[in-house]
C-alpha cells in the first residue's frame, strides 16, 4: 500500500469525522481513561496520521521515560507495516522522524508559560511549523484553571491545537462522563474523548464535543492487543 492510500484509508479519518472533522487551531482535546488502557497509543496514533501527511507534530511527555515514547512510535509504525504493506517504509518512517520534535517535561521544575515560551521559539524562532502539539503524562490533578487558560491564549496565538492524555481514577466522572478531574476547567476543553474497556476491545466515546456534552459512541473502537485504531 502507498502512502497515500494508508493516510486516505486511515481510520483516524472516521475518528476526525466524529468529532466534527478533529481539532481546529486553538483548540484544546483530551483523551480519558485509567492507566494502561491505550490513552498514548491514541495520541500517537493521532499524531503518526499527521506526519504521515507530512505535517510537523511537536510531542511533549511529562514522564521520565522518553525512550517509552519513542518505543510506542515504533511499535506503531511496525504494526502499519505489517497490517497494510507499507511501501517504502524507511523511507516513510525517515520522513516521520524528521517531522517529529519530542520534549521532555517535568511539572516539577517547569512552568506553564515556560512550556508554551519554549514551544513559541521552536515553532516560531525556529522555523519548525507545527499544527499539533502532544502531551502524554501530564498530571491534571497538579494544575489550575489559571494553567489551562494559558494554554488556550497560546493555541490560539500560535494556531495550534493541544491533545493531552488524561489519567482518570475509576467512575471519577461526573454524570456526563466529564472527568472530575478537569471538573473547573471543562469548559476550557473543546474535546474530551473517553476509553472504555469492554471485553473484546476498547470503546471510544466523546463526552464533550465543543457545546455538546452528551455521551456518543464513535464509530471507530481500540484492538486491545494491538491498541491500534479500528473502524467500530
Amino acid at each position: 500500500m502507498i502512502k497515500e492510500e494508508l493516510i486516505q484509508r486511515s481510520p483516524v479519518r472516521i475518528f476526525e469525522k466524529s468529532i466534527r472533522g478533529g481539532l481546529k487551531p486553538g483548540e484544546i482535546g483530551i483523551i480519558a481513561s485509567p492507566s494502561g488502557v491505550g490513552k498514548t497509543s491514541v495520541l500517537v496514533q493521532i499524531a503518526m496520521d499527521k506526519l504521515l501527511q507530512e505535517k510537523k507534530v511537536i510531542h511533549v511527555s511529562f514522564t521520565q521515560h522518553t525512550q517509552y515514547v519513542l518505543s510506542w512510535y515504533e511499535d506503531i509504525f511496525d504494526e502499519f507495516i505489517k497490517k497494510k504493506n507499507l511501501d517504502r517504509p524507511e523511507e516513510v518512517k525517515n520522513d516521520i522522524v524528521k517531522n517529529r520534535v519530542l520534549l521532555n517535561f517535568s511539572q516539577d521544575g517547569v512552568t506553564g508559560p515556560m512550556i508554551l515560551k519554549s514551544l513559541k521559539a521552536l515553532i516560531v524562532e525556529g522555523g519548525f511549523g507545527a499544527e499539533s502539539i502532544i502531551i502524554d503524562g501530564f498530571d491534571f490533578g497538579r494544575t489550575n484553571r489559571e494553567r489551562i487558560e494559558e494554554v488556550k491564549a497560546g493555541a490560539k496565538e500560535l494556531g495550534i491545537s493541544f491533545w493531552y492524555s488524561c489519567t482518570v481514577q475509576a467512575q471519577a466522572y461526573d454524570k456526563n462522563r466529564i472527568p472530575l478531574v478537569v471538573k473547573d476547567y471543562a469548559d476550557l476543553l473543546d474535546v474530551i474523548i473517553v476509553l472504555d474497556p469492554k471485553s473484546d476491545h476498547i470503546e471510544l466515546s466523546a463526552s464533550k464535543d465543543r457545546g455538546e456534552t452528551s455521551l456518543e459512541h464513535l464509530a471507530v473502537k481500540l484492538d486491545p492487543k494491538t491498541l491500534l485504531i479500528l473502524e467500530g
